[in-house]
């Protein structure tokens, strides 16, 4: 019996030198990364919000850090290419992912994801919140949600919504507006947000439900007309546009968001120093002003935090595309 304590002590002594040398060396290799450029994927166009922010999320750690963090943008299939190229990167710290809310809508759309959403990935830190906005042109005889539902339940499949995409964010948010408010929308797909809204300025669509830093400008210039925004509280950039819960379609929420994460088994130290650096970068009042330009939060939360955050947003997509009987394979 002793020598089988012995055995076992001897044992967990060389298992907790081991972890020791594990811990020793993730926080050597944090202590020199970066040491080459670092990329940051979006698994989406150029000019949408993840693009946006991660440009200038880039230049601000790129600054920090004396390194270079390049965005590349790897659009295709609902986000997945792009998303997937991540899953199976090396987990060294420098390929990064920098996604959206479609992150937590895609384990709902596809049956056959070639990656898991929880396992294959580690949370760094949520980015910024952003609302949707439904949006129209001036001229279109709707002054509120009201009108808007009004319209569209009286010619059902008439009232076309344009979208980023097939399983896009603006998607989601049009297919829960149809499910809530009764009414029968049509969806027409676009290559990003950008084209969505293009699509509505040239009548091509009737309404859109856009992430606000998308059409800002345009809001600003009288060119589109703000029937709503979808988070609970008002945006603070459109504080006179009501919500729609306020607009009497209580069971209406789409909260927007953005955020880095890297491959699973990326070092622990590498994750909680960019998770930190994010954080002062999102605190800085230069960001925070360019962020309430677009009319975004900043965030810069930790890794527990934001995975937290989509692990409930996930059950909670999950259930609202099963219910509206959605799926893309």
């Amino acid at each position: 019996m002793q020598m089988f304590d012995h055995v076992t002590r001897a044992i967990t002594a060389v298992a907790a030198a081991g972890l020791l040398l594990a811990l020793g060396m993730q926080n050597a290799a944090a202590q020199k990364w970066p040491e080459k450029p670092v990329r940051i994927v979006t698994p989406f166009a150029t000019g949408g919000g993840t693009d946006v922010f991660g440009r200038l999320l880039a230049q601000r750690l790129s600054e920090v850090f004396g390194q270079q963090f390049i965005v590349d943008n790897r659009p295709g299939a609902g986000s997945t290419t792009g998303t997937e190229f991540v899953a199976k990167s090396p987990p060294d710290g420098y390929t990064l992912l920098m996604t959206s809310a479609s992150f937590t809508f895609n384990p709902g759309l596809y049956s056959s994801l070639r990656y898991d959403s929880i396992k294959d990935f580690a949370r760094v830190s949520q980015v910024v919140r952003v609302p949707h906005v439904i949006n129209v042109l001036p001229s279109f005889p709707a002054k509120n949600v009201q009108d808007l539902v009004r319209i569209a339940r009286a010619k059902p499949g008439e009232v076309f919504y344009a979208s980023s995409g097939p399983g896009s964010a603006l998607h989601l948010a049009g297919a829960l507006f149809s499910v809530v408010t009764g009414t029968q929308l049509t969806h027409v797909p676009y290559k990003g947000g950008t084209a969505a809204a293009t699509a509505i300025l040239s009548g091509e669509a009737t309404v859109a439900f856009s992430t606000i830093e998308t059409i800002m400008p345009l809001l600003n210039g009288g060119r589109l007309k703000p029937l709503a925004v979808s988070t609970r509280e008002r945006a603070a950039a459109l504080p006179n546009v009501p919500t729609v819960a306020e607009s009497g379609f209580k069971d209406y929420e789409v909260v927007g968001w953005f955020g880095i994460m890297a491959p699973a088994a990326t070092p622990k130290p590498v994750i909680d120093l960019l998770s930190g650096e994010i954080a002062k970068a999102m605190a800085t009042p230069a960001m925070r002003e360019r962020a309430a330009q677009d009319g975004a939060t900043p965030v810069g939360s930790t890794p527990d935090e934001f995975d937290r955050v989509v692990r409930a947003e996930i059950v909670k997509w999950t259930k609202i595309i099963r219910d509206a009987g959605i799926k893309l394979d």
